[in-house]
């Protein structure tokens, strides 16, 4: 714990976030569902299998030399994922198993050791995620106060380089699309909860950065109609140590299912995506516009490029992923916004094959394209 005991000076979100080169994800690990449990289920418990579920959806355990080989990479900024709800021991006080809690204390001091900065949330929690409805909204916003006072008062001696971030994708289950009303009430409960239970643990976390989330992390259901609410922070903080999150894996045709093959101005001749480069930046000054302005941090929590190319053409595509993360990177950083490239450990041909990493063959690089984007865009955000 030396790490965390060091003298780090406190920071407002919007530093923090600045300071932030590029991020990672460390996904499908910490956020998987127990062996042989349901991933849809909204069960709240200690199962069998529970303390094996970091490897359950097929990734290896972490290391400390998986947390290095990140650092080494360029990355200062790692988001774990957590699923809390098959690591409950008292559901009635939603208090969390010793195993994981001490699983993930692990994790996040490695981190330190590197001096990374490091993103906890609440992930894949069923019965919070799922059920963004009236009906479930006392029940869940009460249980989500109690996980969060335990999370908070466990992770309390952390300093400033740990954040916290609320919920994540709230959604009715495969309701992907516009949300009603009642959904953002829901979701703008929720926010408000988790800021007003952390920092009533005090301490550390009185100031500690927070991260609070647009309805399914999609920014459209923030910025317009005042459909995200600004929670309110306790008295002194303004909203100088709160950040709003959004993922971003736009246009997803390009980046996240892989139908499109092309993206951007260069690559227009190659029957390239009509969302471009001006897109995205329209896009990202609306959000400076919007949160910035007020004080707020942005991160863009995920994001990221499906492996996706034809065999007679493979070397133009990689370079084309490696232009949209250049453009991606060096355009949040300009704002100050922070970003966390998701990889979930799955290489191949198509959608949904975020890999960076091959966290079963000693962390060596496979997506090399992405992490080229990645400082092509830090470097061209410092000229």
């Amino acid at each position: 714990m030396l790490a965390a005991m060091q003298c780090h000076a406190q920071q407002t979100a919007r530093q923090w976030n600045s300071e932030i080169t590029a991020g990672w994800n460390l996904g499908n690990q910490f956020e998987c569902s127990a062996l042989g449990q349901d991933g849809e289920s909204v069960a709240i418990g200690d199962p069998d299998g529970a303390d094996k579920a970091e490897i359950a959806w097929g990734n290896p355990l972490v290391t400390k030399k998986t947390i290095k080989a990140v650092r080494d990479a360029g990355f200062n900024a790692i988001r774990i994922p957590v699923r809390w709800q098959c690591h409950i021991s008292n559901p009635s006080a939603m208090t969390v198993s010793k195993t994981w809690m001490n699983r993930i204390k692990e994790v996040i001091d490695w981190c330190l050791d590197y001096n990374l900065k490091v993103i906890i949330n609440v992930h894949h929690d069923k019965w919070l995620e799922s059920r963004p409805l009236y009906a479930n909204k006392e029940e869940n916003c009460q249980k989500l106060a109690l996980l969060w006072m335990n999370i908070a008062n466990e992770l309390n001696k952390y300093d400033y380089r740990v954040a916290f971030a609320g919920t994540n994708e709230v959604h009715e289950p495969d309701k992907w699309g516009k949300p009603t009303a009642e959904n953002l009430d829901v979701q703008n409960a929720y926010n408000q909860t988790f800021i007003d239970i952390v920092r009533a643990t005090g301490m550390n976390n009185a100031k500690r950065h927070l991260i609070v989330q647009t309805y399914v992390c999609n920014a459209d259901y923030g910025l317009y109609n005042g459909d995200f609410i600004i929670p309110t922070d306790m008295e002194g903080n303004g909203n100088d140590y709160m950040s709003v999150e959004l993922h971003y894996y736009n246009p997803w045709e390009y980046s996240g299912s892989g139908e499109c093959y092309y993206w951007g101005e260069p690559y227009k001749q190659y029957g390239a995506s009509h969302s471009d480069e001006n897109t995205m930046i329209k896009f990202f000054n609306k959000l400076a516009d919007e949160w910035s302005a007020k004080g707020l941090g942005v991160v863009i929590g995920e994001w990221g490029i499906t492996n996706h190319f034809k065999a007679s053409e493979v070397d133009r595509m990689q370079e084309n992923m490696s232009y949209y993360c250049k453009t991606l990177v060096s355009e949040a950083r300009k704002r100050g916004f922070s970003t966390f490239v998701w990889d979930n450990n799955r290489f191949g041909n198509g959608a949904d094959m975020f890999g960076i990493f091959d966290r079963s063959n000693n962390m060596s690089i496979k997506a090399d394209w992405v992490i080229k984007g990645i400082k092509e865009g830090i470097a061209d955000s410092v000229k």
